[in-house]
């Protein structure tokens, strides 16, 4: 049930549906059913045209396979003709979702539209659309399934969050409905069902366009509705109360005829800077922000008012004290004797030292050859080095810093947790293929276009890929397998403060490295930098002929990535 209700591509969610907008304000996906009417009174974001006609959900089971490849395991969803699933990839032996629903459906075509918009986004910071497939009179969406993230949902169900989580959240989440609305995408179901929070701690936002488009949504307005959407959920984050008057995702809705108050009047010892935040995201229908602010009517708007903010530090850890050392029995000398309670048990008295002539000579005796040892290790200490005069061995100062260099433990390595690609302008190059450089498989492989220009890159700054080592470590080394050899390849390594950075500069460098005709190369620091997250840049490819992927140009793969420190 957990892996449910964090992996599936929820686009029915039981906690409730609540378009977002000041015009619509209804509690749940079954209240809206219940309310159509009144829905279309008010102006609701679903499509005002007739009902469709009741189609058939696809009669499938359990074990069915789709292009002999992906095995049905679980619905997750049935519901107004199409249903949702978790599903096996027995190519690439790995879990996914599945979206099904019959070709003859009357949102067929625009789900098949809006899942392939989807996938070209290729932005990390929102689940993939692995593929998107008419078929036997079949439409079915393919995408990622998240085993290890949580729901917001969930982490909601337990009380509000941490400020810095939430600014992280309102951060994370504008950022990236700015970056998709760029591309002309919107989600229009942004709900708490939506966003998953990965063990990393980054943010993820499941469905984006599809889920409408299963749902039949529309709006005139989809910034102004997904941009209100971060506000209630920001809302939800800080109070653990649905920003309406109406429950729905598990949370209590506001007070009936309270009006909208804001976060700190809810709850105390909310943070001030994101409640009135929150507002200025929420507000709409002309009314103004709390406290003379403006209103935030798009996600570029919120994104930068949240870069606005002064920087709210993490929590300190909580540090637990060692337990009182504790003295075994043996220790106390009562090892295979009962112990009497209440008595305490007498600690033996040592040896006092030897105090008679036999003791003194003993200890003049060893005063004695140590001082004559001492001497002649300084007698022929003194004769070596009058022998070599001022000669000097031209190996001894290399032998030295060999056994200097011996005394120095090894680099270890350290793991990869995660990794996201890093594409600071135009389209991403392979993101979903940035985990086949830390698996372990040789001939597996992240990959880039292939550009016209080079070695050096022109229409990019650069590409790469960021780390994360799962904690803070001392970062030394990195071991890096390339697919191309040829004239040439530049990477540098940098140390970033998140998986998601956006730009290396500001960057602290690590280390930089050229490579030609070679297919591996070593980046090693003047001196270890601590960080937790590693940026791999590549700035210069070298020149490969036609593969499968692209056309013959400047590009560039990364087979495997190793760091030690």
């Amino acid at each position: 049930m957990a892996e449910r209700s964090t992996a599936a591509v929820d686009v029915a969610a039981g906690g409730g549906e609540e378009p977002l907008t000041a015009q619509t304000e209804q509690a749940t996906a079954d209240e809206a059913e219940n309310n159509q009417q009144t829905a279309a009174d008010e102006g609701a974001t679903e499509t005002d045209e007739a009902a469709p006609p009741q189609v058939r959900t696809p009669e499938l089971h359990s074990g069915h396979k789709l292009a002999r490849r992906y095995r049905l395991e679980e619905c997750v969803t049935r519901l107004d003709g199409f249903s949702s699933w978790r599903a096996v990839d027995e190519k690439l032996r790995r879990a996914v979702g599945v979206h099904l629903l019959p070709a003859d459906h009357p949102r067929a075509r625009s789900v098949l539209s809006a899942a392939r918009s989807s996938a070209l986004l290729g932005d990390p910071r929102f689940v993939q659309v692995l593929d998107a497939v008419e078929e036997n009179d079949l439409v079915y969406v393919v995408h990622e399934w998240l085993p290890d993230a949580t729901e917001l949902t969930s982490l909601l169900a337990s009380g509000p969050l941490e400020p810095h989580d939430a600014y992280q959240l309102v951060s994370q989440l504008s950022q990236a409905m700015a970056a998709a609305h760029r591309e002309g995408l919107a989600h229009l179901r942004l709900t708490p069902s939506a966003v998953l929070r990965s063990s990393t701690g980054q943010y993820r936002i499941r469905g984006l366009a599809v889920n409408a488009a299963l749902r039949g949504i529309k709006s005139d307005t989809p910034q102004r509705d997904d941009t209100e959407a971060i506000g209630a959920l920001l809302y939800a984050s800080l109070t653990q109360r649905w920003p309406y008057e109406v429950d729905a995702y598990g949370l209590s809705g506001l007070p009936k005829g309270a009006g909208r108050i804001s976060p700190d009047q809810v709850r105390a010892g909310v943070h001030r800077g994101l409640s009135d935040l929150a507002m200025r995201a929420l507000v709409n229908d002309g009314a103004t922000a709390s406290r003379l602010e403006q209103p935030c009517t798009t996600p570029e708007e919120l994104a930068k008012a949240v870069t606005e903010l002064p920087r709210i530090k993490p929590p300190e850890p909580a540090f637990t004290a060692a337990p009182e050392y504790q003295r075994t029995t043996y220790q106390k000398g009562t090892y295979g004797r009962t112990a009497q309670p209440g008595v305490t048990q007498p600690v033996p008295t040592p040896p006092a030292p030897l105090q008679s002539r036999t003791g003194k000579a003993l200890k003049w005796g060893v005063s004695a050859l140590l001082i004559a040892a001492l001497g002649l290790g300084s007698w022929q200490l003194a004769d070596a080095l009058m022998e070599r005069g001022g000669s000097g061995d031209p190996g001894t100062s290399e032998q030295t810093e060999q056994r200097g260099e011996g005394k120095q433990g090894a680099p270890k390595p350290l793991s990869i947790k995660d990794a996201a690609e890093l594409s600071v302008s135009g389209t991403p190059q392979a993101p979903g293929e940035v985990g086949k450089t830390y698996d372990g498989d040789g001939s597996s492989y992240w990959r880039t276009k292939s550009f016209i220009d080079g070695p050096e890159m022109k229409i990019k700054p650069g590409v790469g890929i960021v780390y994360d080592l799962g904690s803070e470590q001392s970062v030394s080394t990195a071991s890096i397998k390339l697919r191309y050899g040829g004239d040439h390849t530049t990477l540098s390594l940098y140390a970033a403060d998140s998986l998601t950075p956006g730009t290396v500069n500001g960057l602290k460098r690590i280390g930089s490295e050229t490579r030609t005709h070679e297919t591996s190369a070593k980046v090693t620091a003047k001196e270890p930098v601590k960080t937790r997250y590693v940026v791999v840049w590549l700035t210069a490819l070298p020149h490969a002929g036609g593969d499968g992927y692209s056309t013959a140009g400047y590009k560039q793969g990364i087979t495997d990535v190793k760091f030690s420190g």
